[in-house]
């Protein structure tokens, strides 16, 4: 008796589990996404041999493949929970490794073997920092999609926001600012043009990048809510003179890309932010003053 229950429980399981086997896929937008993927590997590759500006445009790459995967799916009314796992599994790989490690390559290539020669044990303690940065941003790049993934709704009216700071625009700040000091500022150094800002320009963005590291990791699993630029700006009917300043901006990315990036990226990490930070924090101050101010005047009166 008990064996045969067993054997029945089995099948039962067995039935179970053929039920949620997983039958048909969407091909296109899946290759999309892995191909998001398998640009992230790349710039792996590429950081771990020094090419780091190359490693930044397929970052950059992965991010154009990450917009296309998620249109296309829901163009063609096919979003999935599959997709929505798949996507989140290259984009770690694409916007939360890929960048940690960018950033260690440049900065243990470039500035650590300075600072050993002058402080082994400053050297030794930016190190450490450095690590402890990059790890807290893949930490919190994986908490971002997983929270993603439970909130978000496959409705296309409901992506006209972002709750915190989207992974590929936290990667997109830190990318641009390797792109901009690989192919602007060390040609410019290597020539030697070597006036003061440049110098100071290099030691700003080398130093500054650990930190940045911990801002839009901070960002990203912030509540700050972030626009669709796609959806928001690009989209259905606008004004004519929102037709001019896209085409001044789109002259500004021809005249220089590398700039243009960076603004791109940091403005809009730092839009958000000053944007909730002037709101909830000054705005607030603002408004608190007067009623102390009457407090205080009544206290004093009696």
């Amino acid at each position: 008796m008990t064996r045969l229950k067993t054997e029945a429980a089995k099948e039962s399981l067995l039935r179970r589990m053929r039920k949620q086997r997983l039958k048909y896929v969407t091909v296109l937008p899946s290759l999309i996404t892995i191909l998001n993927g398998v640009c992230g590997f790349i710039a792996i590759i590429l950081a771990g041999r020094s090419a780091f500006a190359m490693a930044g445009y397929m970052i950059l790459l992965a991010m154009i493949a990450d917009i296309l995967d998620g249109r296309l799916a829901r163009m063609s009314k096919s979003t999935s929970s599959f997709g929505g796992q798949l996507d989140s599994l290259c984009d770690i790989i694409s916007f939360g490794v890929a960048p940690a490690f960018l950033v260690i390559e440049v900065l243990q290539k470039r500035e650590l073997a300075g600072l050993v020669n002058l402080n082994v044990t400053l050297a030794h303690f930016f190190q450490q920092f450095i690590w402890l940065a990059a790890a807290a941003y893949i930490s919190c790049a994986a908490i971002r999609l997983a929270r993603f993934n439970v909130e978000n709704e496959e409705d296309e009216s409901a992506h006209m926001s972002f709750i915190g700071l989207p992974t590929p625009a936290a990667a997109g700040v830190v990318v641009s600012l390797i792109i901009f000091h690989q192919e602007i500022i060390l040609p410019e150094l290597s020539a030697g043009n070597n006036p003061a800002y440049l110098d100071f320009c290099e030691s700003a963005i080398i130093y500054s990048l650990p930190f940045l590291l911990l801002w839009v990791s901070i960002l990203m699993v912030s509540r700050i809510r972030y626009p669709h630029i796609l959806n928001q700006y690009i989209r259905g009917k606008k004004p004519f003179a929102h037709l001019i300043r896209v085409l001044l901006f789109l002259l500004f990315v021809i005249w220089s890309r590398q700039a243009a990036l960076v603004l791109i990226f940091c403005g809009f990490a730092a839009g958000s932010f000053l944007k909730w930070f002037y709101y909830r924090v000054i705005r607030k101050r603002e408004s608190i003053l007067p009623v102390l101010g009457r407090i205080s005047e009544f206290e004093s009166e009696e």
